[in-house]
């Protein structure tokens, strides 16, 4: 206990926050252990996703000192040497990098979450004391305008400060370099190694709000301006959206974006139209929970929408659910990418084109960029890989996509956001939609016509959460050590370690299980989550090509719920 009092009193004294001071002392006055060594016996780790976490005082929580101590050791990793060279094409008629024979820069985003802005400005401040340029935008807005950001200005590295679509209580603090792409290692442990090296934070040089350039309007107008290159076409705009931004920052942004591309305003679920940080209308700020998109689909029921839209709170995904039979249905992460990467290859050319998905997304992608002779890539699960991969020196990545509704739309000059952009997406799916209707068609209707003309790629998960992290690792071991022989009566004919780097693929603690049977085949990759206590199982079932798809989608359901039963059995987690 000592050892902790003393700890939160050395942070206590560093703190310029008066909120977590008065938790610090109101812990310290009840000598809650419990509460101490929550906060004090761990920290935040700082990994290619930056910092995310719970609100609170400590090292383990977002707070002022954790921001700053991170700003802090982002502005000495950069003042360090040159910046690593960038491995994603910068867009072209940017300029050149802030550093080069200059100061290093920083452009600084943020959201509407609690505590956004004032960690944006107090990153701003230990920036500008440490001799960096720094733009900060002018107001909370989307991630993927700050993505874009870093490469339009040539700054060196961009922060944004979000949780995207975590409970309200978090906060979080992600890192992009200057090739306006998310960091990668080594860069993240060479930035966790300057943050070590921070002493007290009220003993950092600081600037003030005279020292830091605050972006007026015109960055939101170059970041739309590079829509206008999205593959939408010039066919039909007459398309009925219902949109929920989920009480985040996107709202704004895209009734602009879908003002300029001619569509008509979308309606808006009026009860999440504007910011808040405590997201009142829903259990968790995430389009893919259960009854996230239930104002939204009642609203697109009453207003007899073709299309419902939703974006998370930051702007950076992007949902998706069409009027069915018997209501609205939801389309999968994986149903949408592949509709974006057919529409976005048929309105463009070139065979050094490349289209990227992850390892734990549908195979469906690779078949399709074989169809249309374009290039193809798997990457580990996250933007941040997506983003770097390359399948020869010259691609020209035209669409990027992991299953959980991220996606990065890109026309014949590439990509206008190296990161995933939920507004791009959102205008791509509008004028995909219309165009259909134009020919009296469904988003269902075509991903019929992908099913029949490759076959039906059906996908589901299963996640385990556990109180314990030591399980998980326990579960990959038995696994790794004695693998099942069957799952869903078909058998496992390959297991795959990805620790191995499978495929060229950078190592990850994954497994990738290959399935044969009577009928098509199946797959399961299995992986522990990177933020969460949770094992998350992603599964696919491909059965041939055929004219009856309402049989083969039942067909393909009931074989991934036999799979996903017996594999929540071999997990032993239950």
């Amino acid at each position: 206990m000592d050892e902790l009092r003393e700890a939160a009193a050395a942070w206590l004294a560093q703190d310029p926050d008066p909120d977590t001071r008065a938790e610090l002392k109101t812990l310290l006055d009840a000598d809650d252990t419990a509460a101490l060594a929550d906060r004090f016996a761990a920290r935040l780790e700082f990994g290619t996703a930056g910092l995310r976490g719970e609100l609170g005082a400590g090292p383990n929580r977002m707070n002022r000192v954790t921001v700053m101590r991170a700003a802090a050791g982002l502005a000495a990793r950069l003042l360090s040497g040159p910046p690593a060279p960038p491995t994603a094409d910068r867009s072209p008629g940017t300029p050149e990098r802030s550093g080069a024979g200059g100061r290093p820069g920083v452009v600084i985003g943020y959201d509407a979450r609690h505590g956004s802005e004032r960690f944006a400005l107090d990153t701003a401040a230990v920036l500008t004391g440490a001799g960096l340029r720094v733009w900060l935008m002018p107001r909370p807005l989307p991630t993927p305008v700050l993505a874009f950001a870093v490469r339009h200005l040539g700054a060196d590295a961009g922060v944004m400060v979000t949780a995207s679509h975590n409970p309200p209580r978090d906060n979080g603090y992600k890192v992009y370099w200057g090739d306006g792409a998310q960091i990668l290692a080594p860069l993240d442990a060479e930035i966790s190694v300057a943050i070590d090296a921070v002493g007290r934070v009220d003993e950092l040089p600081l600037g003030g709000p005279g020292d830091w350039t605050v972006l007026d309007e015109s960055i939101v107008e170059a970041y739309l301006r590079a829509l206008d290159g999205l593959p939408l076409g010039d066919g039909p705009r007459d398309v009925s959206v219902a949109y929920t931004p989920l009480h985040g920052v996107g709202l704004e942004v895209l009734r602009r974006a879908f003002e300029r591309a001619g569509f008509p305003p979308p309606q808006v679920v009026p009860e999440q139209a504007r910011p808040d940080p405590d997201f009142p209308t829903v259990a968790f700020p995430n389009p893919e929970e259960p009854g996230a998109m239930d104002l939204a689909t009642a609203l697109g029921e009453r207003q007899d929408a073709d299309l419902v839209i939703a974006n998370d709170p930051d702007a950076d995904r992007c949902a998706v659910a069409v009027p069915a039979a018997g209501g609205w249905r939801m389309l999968t992460g994986d149903e949408v990418g592949a509709l974006l990467a057919e529409h976005v290859l048929r309105h463009t050319h070139g065979d050094d084109r490349l289209v990227v998905t992850t390892i734990v997304s549908s195979s469906l992608l690779g078949r399709i960029a074989a169809e249309h002779g374009v290039r193809f890539a798997e990457s580990l699960t996250g933007f941040k890989w997506i983003m770097k991969a390359r399948t020869a020196p010259d691609d020209r990545q035209v669409f990027g996509y992991e299953e959980a509704l991220g996606y990065s739309v890109g026309g014949d000059g590439g990509v206008p956001v190296l990161d995933k952009d939920g507004i791009g997406a959102a205008l791509t799916v509008a004028a995909l939609a219309a165009q259909a209707k134009r020919d009296s068609r469904t988003l269902l209707d075509l991903l019929d016509d992908q099913a029949r003309r490759y076959g039906l790629h059906a996908t589901g998960a299963l996640s385990v959460r556990v109180r314990d992290r030591a399980l998980i690792a326990d579960a990959m071991t038995r696994l790794r050590r004695t693998p099942p022989a069957s799952l869903g009566g078909r058998a496992v004919a390959r297991v795959d370690d990805l620790a191995a780097g499978d495929g060229g693929l950078p190592p990850t603690d994954g497994l990738r299980l290959h399935l044969t049977g009577a009928e098509g085949r199946a797959r399961v990759v299995i992986r522990p989550s990177g933020t969460e206590p949770k094992l998350k199982c992603y599964l696919e079932v491909v059965l041939p090509p055929g004219d009856d798809v309402d049989a083969a989608r039942a067909r393909a359901t009931t074989a991934l719920d036999t799979i996903r039963t017996d594999l929540d059995t071999a997990l032993g987690l239950g």
